[in-house]
């Protein structure tokens, strides 16, 4: 009875990290989308003008964005919105690993329970499912002509960052990407969130 308490508070314990760092991944996205200052990010090196984020990778199928080219070809985007979507995908992508690591652990265990390695799972293909639909939509956004984009997420909303035009993001703008993110998955318009980096 004991090691059923043990392993039951361990589920509960993981769990909660991963809601957790959901939750300020996504508080995260926010504050710097709407301009508020952040703290640096493990990682990053400055070196002159410009900030590298060191271990960036393509997560998406490992086919360069059109805003990746722009990038490195030093054309479009201005840095400091390259620098945000370079850190939210980072920071992202940290967050679920570390998420998927607890959950791995957690289903590892010797002697674990059924419903605990099904909950354990289930968590682990849901955020799967997540990093995936992210790409497509980020690749999806970027092909309709927007310099970068980065979404993220969660069990009952979705936010989609966009890089837009000078003349910032308009009604258009919102309805094309707001269409993209109901084809691709099954949130409802009003789970969906859409912001300009600044």
């Amino acid at each position: 009875m004991r090691n059923q308490w043990k392993r039951n508070a361990v589920v509960a314990t993981v769990l909660l990290f991963v809601c957790a760092a959901v939750y300020l991944n996504w508080r995260y996205a926010g504050n710097i989308a709407e301009g508020e200052p952040s703290a640096p990010v493990s990682g990053q090196e400055e070196d002159g003008g410009s900030t590298k984020v060191l271990g960036d990778a393509t997560l998406v199928g490992g086919v360069p964005t059109l805003a990746d080219e722009t990038l490195a070809s030093g054309e479009g985007a201005s840095a400091p919105a390259a620098t945000y979507f370079d850190t939210a995908r980072l920071s992202r992508q940290q967050s679920r690993d570390n998420a998927l690591s607890i959950l791995r652990e957690a289903a590892g265990q010797e002697n674990v329970e059924q419903a605990v390695l099904d909950e354990a799972n289930q968590a682990i293909q849901t955020l799967a499912g997540y990093t995936m639909l992210e790409g497509q939509i980020e690749n999806l956004v970027v092909a309709k002509g927007y310099a970068d984009c980065v979404a993220f997420m969660g069990e009952n909303s979705i936010s989609v960052v966009v890089s837009a035009a000078e003349d910032g993001l308009q009604t258009e703008d919102v309805a094309k990407i707001t269409d993209i993110v109901l084809s691709e998955t099954s949130y409802t318009a009003d789970q969906i969130k859409i912001m300009e980096a600044e």
